[in-house]
């Protein structure tokens, strides 16, 4: 018997992004869209796509994602950022595997996910950044999002996980103005939360370490032994600033610590 799925997503201000991914996924049972003040055309977008909407002032992402998983109602649920898209050879693997045409359920209770993501206009394949797997597809209930931990909260789920093949597209900085900002704003999260937990009187070792040696080791090991230097000069230009990221968010931690933010 085939299993139902639900889309799961979270937006704010996404009319630029939304149609290109809810056109991958509208063929789904059901879109779930938990917006938390959208200015723009977003819930026009999500309704023309049948989703439905609901409203929740955003604490965290993921206490917001963990309200989307809520509110869905299939039997599965792919979680997406309004930035990712299916490919087609994605879609016919979920498909495929909800049909259970063999009459059996799916192996697994969740499945990694593949994700090629854009970087500065180029489809960034080395450096740690492919396949960049996310655990996405689940059984409804059976994981959840951390809480409290900054933007990069993920599922969590104990136990014995699969691995779909086909990869989903990330259209996540095609712009190197948008990648900073988005860097200076997570850098700015992670710092209060680390300030929260105490994590801001450093040694001076640690200083050294935190502020220096640990961006550098970080953008030597990922340009060089992982290959990042294959991705060309958008390689070059990524690796190089998420070093400078991990300076950012310790050093304004460090701030913060001081009172001086």
């Amino acid at each position: 018997m085939r299993q139902t799925l639900s889309v799961a997503m979270i937006a704010m201000n996404e009319e630029a992004n939304l149609p290109r991914t809810l056109e991958s996924v509208r063929w789904a049972d059901e879109i779930v869209i938990v917006d938390s003040g959208s200015k723009d055309r977003t819930l026009e977008i999500a309704h023309s796509f049948g989703a439905k909407t609901a409203y929740h002032a955003i604490t965290g992402h993921g206490e917001q994602k963990n309200v989307a998983l809520d509110l869905c109602t299939s039997d599965w649920i792919l979680l997406l950022d309004a930035d990712e898209v299916l490919t087609q050879e994605l879609q016919q693997e979920i498909r495929k595997l909800l049909a259970c045409e063999d009459g059996a359920d799916p192996k697994f209770d969740a499945y990694w996910i593949p994700r090629l993501n854009l970087v500065f206009g180029r489809w960034v394949r080395h450096g740690g950044f492919y396949p960049d797997r996310k655990l996405r597809l689940f059984r409804r209930g059976a994981a959840r999002l951390s809480e409290g931990v900054g933007p990069h909260s993920t599922p969590q789920f104990t136990g014995p996980k699969g691995k779909l093949r086909h990869h989903m597209l990330h259209y996540a900085y095609p712009s190197l103005t948008i990648y900073l900002e988005h860097m200076n704003r997570y850098s700015s999260e992670i710092a209060q939360l680390l300030y929260k937990k105490g994590r801001t009187s450093y040694s001076l070792p640690a200083f050294l370490w935190n502020a220096a040696a640990n961006p550098a080791a970080t953008f030597i090991y990922n340009y060089f032994f992982r290959l990042g230097f294959l991705d060309g000069r958008e390689g070059l230009l990524l690796h190089l600033n998420h070093s400078v990221y991990i300076h950012w968010k310790f050093i304004k931690a460090w701030r913060l610590g001081q009172g001086k933010e």
